[in-house]
């Protein structure tokens, strides 16, 4: 969930004065019109940089808190194995599901939530399964030997 702080642009820089010495101002097509334009273009591209940091530094949260879902899943993957439970439960996945669109504070709408959960629930269940399987297989192999 994006934070309110996320979504605030960092404090701009106080505009430089109007004109020139002693406030004239430069006709168009002056130098200092020119030099004033790559000042803002300079300034606009710093805030995009600004942005991009703030967008990786929460993309590597994302991965760290997806990572460790991900691992929680392959543990409750196990414990479905052991009481012979299947790994889908579309109940639990419809109670996720609900949860978090109604949840949601923006600015993604419910359904763009409810989409990308759609798609993480979906890769828990493919690593619950993988982890089953790795399971069974190492069982297999021990019987045989």
């Amino acid at each position: 969930m994006a934070e309110k702080r996320d979504l605030k642009p960092a404090p701009a820089a106080p505009a430089p004065a109007a004109g020139g010495p002693g406030g004239a101002v430069a006709p168009p097509g002056s130098t200092s019109e020119a030099t004033d334009s790559l000042r803002r273009r300079a300034k606009d591209e710093s805030a995009i940089d600004e942005w991009r940091r703030r967008i990786d530094t929460i993309d590597e949260q994302l991965m760290r808190l997806l990572n460790s879902r991900s691992a929680c899943a392959v543990e409750i993957g196990k414990v479905k194995r052991s009481l012979g439970l299947p790994v889908y439960s579309p109940e639990r996945e419809a109670w996720i599901l609900e949860r978090v669109m109604r949840e949601n504070p923006g600015p993604l709408d419910p359904t763009a939530v409810k989409r990308v959960f759609e798609r993480i629930i979906d890769e828990s269940r493919r690593l619950e399964r993988l982890a089953v399987e790795k399971e069974r297989l190492a069982v297999d192999h021990e019987k045989k030997e």
